[in-house]
């Protein structure tokens, strides 16, 4: 099947504007392509420019450029499905959100809510992501490592928590990778349908259009 059948827009995306209709997470990055300073600032200028609770920005990211000192403490702690495509990607970053009180917090600042701040710190790499199809380059984002031992090894305080990571970089060439991330380039594009996910009267009872009187 081609990639052009494989990725393109599938039922439902087809209205929606660009880069959401023709983003998607490839597995096979160019291990040679180095992505410029002035494109990274601009993908975490759009992180920055994410709504934001009250402007309280909870989020930070960490920048690991392939060969740099950050990206050293991160490659080791993939996981095995990991371990083969992230690395050949231009650039990760590290997204954390803040989970509990800075302990040297103002005495009139406000209680950390950890459930809006990861609310918002999605938003924010979702803006990232987006940003990056816009500039022609693809973002996928990950779970699979060693959290902990990532977050201690770049010294990160205990009251932010490192949630996921994003791998950024142009497509590279499938022969240079396992089958394995191969498969991962030719799978078809698929979602849950909207009654799944969209409720209307009640929970689990699905959203239906035109149920409403004119």
């Amino acid at each position: 099947m081609a990639e052009e059948t494989l990725h393109a827009p599938m039922p439902g995306a087809a209205r929606l504007a660009e880069p959401l209709r023709s983003r998607w997470s490839p597995s096979v990055f160019d291990a040679a392509h180095r992505l410029p300073a002035d494109d990274i600032t601009t993908l975490l200028h759009a992180a920055q420019w994410a709504p934001s609770q009250g402007n309280l920005q909870p989020w930070r990211y960490v920048v690991c450029e392939r060969g740099g000192v950050a990206h050293a403490v991160l490659v080791p702690h993939l996981s095995r499905g990991n371990s083969g495509w992230v690395p050949r990607a231009s650039l990760v970053l590290l997204a954390l959100t803040q989970v509990a009180d800075d302990p040297h917090r103002a005495p009139d600042a406000k209680p950390v809510d950890p459930a809006v701040n990861l609310y918002c710190t999605g938003q924010a790499t979702a803006h990232l992501t987006l940003q990056a199809h816009a500039m022609g380059l693809y973002a996928h984002q990950f779970q699979g490592f060693d959290k902990e031992a990532v977050a201690d090894g770049l010294g990160c305080p205990a009251h932010w928590q490192l949630v996921a990571g994003i791998a950024v970089g142009v497509r590279g060439d499938p022969a240079e990778v396992s089958e394995r991330d191969q498969e991962r380039d030719r799978r078809v594009r698929s979602r849950k349908d909207l009654a799944e996910i969209a409720y209307g009267d009640a929970w689990g009872a699905p959203w239906s259009p035109g149920r409403m009187a004119p």
